[in-house]
């Protein structure tokens, strides 16, 4: 079983983003530390909410992908285009996951460098979506374009059109 999980784990790349946002994050929060000052319950509660939301959603996302695969997965090459699960609510479901738990861990412990670390991992992953998306159009064509038409890239009201 743990063997199964190091398989699937290992085929999900990680957002370079995010994960150099959270490294940079806590490198400054030890050179210049600059605490938050608000009430540190109420911070820790808004970090906790963030965190455990956007890894929920990120493994929602994972394990919507996981079902429309078969044999090895790989997170980055699709084998049909997935807009069920939280895919039908967001194009890209791991990266809005991933920043909220980059937002989470920095309300948790209070530090104030997510200001520009987050901002600055959120560009680069657009960068990298606005990629993704050329690629997944030319992949999967004009029921690409449609998904696009009908899900927003990260956040809004999915639009469906009634037949």
């Amino acid at each position: 079983m743990v063997l199964i999980l190091k398989q699937e784990a290992g085929g999900i790349p990680l957002p370079p983003g995010q994960v150099l946002g959270l490294v940079l994050d806590g490198v400054l929060d030890r050179v210049l530390p600059t605490p938050i000052t608000p009430v540190r319950g109420t911070r820790k509660v808004v970090g906790t909410i963030l965190l455990l939301t956007g890894t929920g959603v990120t493994v929602w996302a994972v394990v919507e992908r996981r079902r429309h695969t078969v044999g090895t997965f790989a997170l980055g090459r699709p084998e049909e285009l997935v807009t069920s699960g939280p895919y039908a609510l967001s194009r890209h479901p791991m990266y809005l996951g991933w920043w909220m738990i980059h937002a989470g861990v920095a309300a948790f412990r209070g530090s104030p460098w997510a200001l520009v670390t987050l901002p600055a991992g959120m560009l680069v992953e657009h960068l990298g979506t606005l990629w993704e998306e050329r690629a997944l159009q030319k992949e999967f064509g004009q029921p690409y374009v449609e998904y696009v038409r009908e899900v927003p890239r990260y956040v809004g009201i999915p639009r469906r059109h009634e037949p």
